[in-house]
């Protein structure tokens, strides 16, 4: 090997650990810690992640502010995050975890629930309000912008006036388990969507209602 080529091949190594920071992303469900609210509507961001680990292959395990799993996918590398902060409090797992692995707002991917869909529909944005979830508003307080990625998974609004928050912590009936079980598949499939084709590409081919 001549000079010119071990140059150019020992440089090429040193940059690849900044390549590969590039080409990392933060996916962060949402959801309240503890056997209680497993089943429940808020709880959709764990129930996505946990669904996509699962296809991986992988565990999550306990880290600071959060359970943490990662894998890689065509040349990509997926941080998987689910606070354990209680959903009030996610925006500080987020910043932290944001942080500690350099990986900026672009590639970062909230995954929630959304009472204003009808259930079952997907909504990948990348930018916007946090619409009365109390999870976006301190993700948005704490980031200081609402301007990230998000995909909101609708779970409908039969509730009434004034049990809001029994609905959103209440358990999936049986009848609509035979339609999230699907968009949660479907969710999982955005997520991988999302560090491969892009934000534009993923919106375009995810976007859209159940078929019930």
């Amino acid at each position: 090997m001549g000079f010119k080529a071990f140059y150019k091949k020992f440089f090429a190594l040193k940059d690849k650990p900044k390549q590969e920071e590039m080409k990392k992303y933060l996916l962060v469900g949402l959801g309240n810690i503890g056997a209680k609210y497993e089943n429940t509507r808020h709880n959709i961001g764990f129930e996505v992640l946990d669904t996509l680990a699962k296809k991986q292959e992988v565990l999550f395990e306990s880290a600071k502010l959060g359970a943490i799993t990662k894998f890689r996918f065509k040349g990509r590398v997926y941080i998987l995050l689910k606070p354990s902060t209680f959903m009030n409090l996610s925006g500080k797992a987020v910043r932290y975890w944001l942080t500690k692995e350099k990986i900026p707002t672009e590639n970062l991917l909230v995954i929630c629930d959304d009472l204003s869909l009808p259930i079952g529909t997907l909504r990948i944005k990348p930018k916007g309000g946090a619409g009365g979830h109390n999870g976006l508003q301190n993700i948005q307080d704490l980031l200081g912008s609402s301007i990230y990625p998000r995909l909101r998974f609708g779970i409908g609004d039969k509730f009434s006036k004034g049990r809001q928050s029994d609905f959103v912590l209440g358990e999936w009936k049986d009848s609509e388990r035979k339609i999230i079980n699907k968009r949660i598949e479907k969710a999982a499939e955005a997520i991988l969507s999302f560090g491969t084709a892009g934000l534009n590409n993923t919106m375009n081919a995810y976007n859209g209602n159940a078929v019930t």
